[in-house]
């Protein structure tokens, strides 16, 4: 499985533009005050789905193959990359099913059930969701769409960045949630190919490290997966992005699930925009890290805004 490359990630800007328009980059008097820097927001939480993942999802599922939309597609999420397969899918007139752990955020399930998807209820986790859903793919032959190990799904979602610098091309530092690592990968291909110089920093939290450890120490690791966050919460590393991300990650910060909580609360209050974990994530690595940012210009990756009523009281409180 070869990396994409920026020509790939053209490519897909090219294919997914009749289908979504960029999202909008915009900056917050009251947000560069709290860092203490000039902060740019880019607002995939205002995708169709409310997430990135979705330049993927058409990117990928526009150029499946006869057999493969004959076939049908499976894939296993907490949310959003189910949202952005059954999007696409339906779009495109294919089957989708989409495997979720049991206690999956209800509005994200009630959004794939929506848009046509068959959604299968397993486990208590996302790796035990995964592991069931390459089971049945293995068994049905249905066309399997990983969450991270898909060159087209990478290269779309790296058009989130393409668009960012075509707006601000003077951002030095891009700051973007790391779960399994897709759209952190195509964010580092997109800007390096654009400006060597640019400094991407991806966010976690440290109560799902597996990505973070797999970057540090060089070899896939798996780790206890705790985290509220769903686009955060993986406990295995994904191969592909993490190839991309120790050949072209700069950094990578730790933040706590409460700083995330707390980070919600901020871009509702500085940008009122509602975001989800894995979306105010950005949010929080940047206030953690404001001190390095300062004079610099920044970008936010805020990858979603699907929040569930539960997390956003949560936050509130």
């Amino acid at each position: 499985m070869n990396p994409p490359t920026f020509q790939d990630v053209l490519r897909a800007q090219r294919q997914i533009r009749p289908y979504l328009p960029p999202t909008p980059l915009h900056s917050y008097p009251a947000l560069n005050n709290l860092l203490g820097t000039q902060v740019y927001v880019k607002h995939e939480n205002y995708q169709p789905i409310g997430a990135f993942k979705v330049r993927g999802g058409i990117n990928l599922v526009s150029q499946l193959s006869p057999q493969e939309r004959e076939r049908g597609l499976i894939a296993a999420s907490t949310g959003n990359h189910g949202q952005s397969v059954a999007y696409a899918a339906r779009m495109f007139g294919v089957k989708a099913r989409i495997v979720v752990p049991e206690a999956a955020n209800p509005g994200k399930v009630a959004a794939m059930q929506g848009m046509g998807a068959e959604v299968i209820f397993h486990g208590p986790n996302f790796d035990s969701a995964r592991k069931h859903c390459e089971a049945l793919a293995q068994e049905h032959g249905y066309r399997y769409v990983h969450s991270g190990d898909e060159p087209l799904l990478i290269a779309g979602v790296g058009t989130h960045t393409l668009e960012m610098l075509e707006a601000e091309p003077d951002i030095e530092v891009i700051i973007v949630p790391i779960g399994g690592g897709s759209g952190a990968a195509g964010a580092c291909i997109a800007a390096q190919a654009l400006n060597p110089s640019i400094r991407v920093i991806g966010v976690q939290s440290d109560a799902a490290l597996a990505a973070y450890l797999s970057w540090k120490q060089r070899e896939m690791v798996e780790a206890p997966n705790k985290t509220f966050a769903e686009g955060l919460a993986t406990g295995s590393a994904f191969a592909l992005p993490q190839a991309i991300l120790r050949e072209h990650l700069d950094d990578f910060v730790l933040v706590k699930d409460e700083e995330i909580m707390q980070a919600i609360v901020w871009f509702i209050e500085c940008a009122h925009t509602l975001t989800e974990g894995a979306g105010a994530s950005s949010l929080a690595g940047a206030y953690k890290l404001r001190e390095e940012l300062a004079d610099k210009k920044v970008g936010l990756i805020c990858s979603g805004g699907n929040v569930s009523l539960a997390h956003l009281k949560q936050a509130l409180a």
